[in-house]
């Protein structure tokens, strides 16, 4: 019971996370200054990438958990 707990956790901090991202995107599109943009850009596109990928493998975890197989 603690291992899903603690993996649907992890799942809800990655998704804020991934929401965050999108966030800052949004506002990154809204900036003038050509180096704030490229900055706020960058680093939204970064913290969507590591968000959505940690978002996916703990769903997948949790799928491969759920039907009782071992992983790999």
């Amino acid at each position: 019971m603690l291992w899903w707990v603690r993996f649907i956790l992890l799942a809800a901090v990655a998704g804020f996370f991934l929401e965050f991202g999108i966030e800052e995107m949004v506002r990154a599109y809204q900036l003038r200054h050509p180096g704030a943009f490229l900055a706020s850009f960058f680093s939204s596109s970064f913290i969507i990438l590591i968000s959505g990928t940690l978002l996916v493998g703990f769903i997948w975890k949790m799928i491969v958990r759920g039907k009782g197989k071992k992983e790999f």
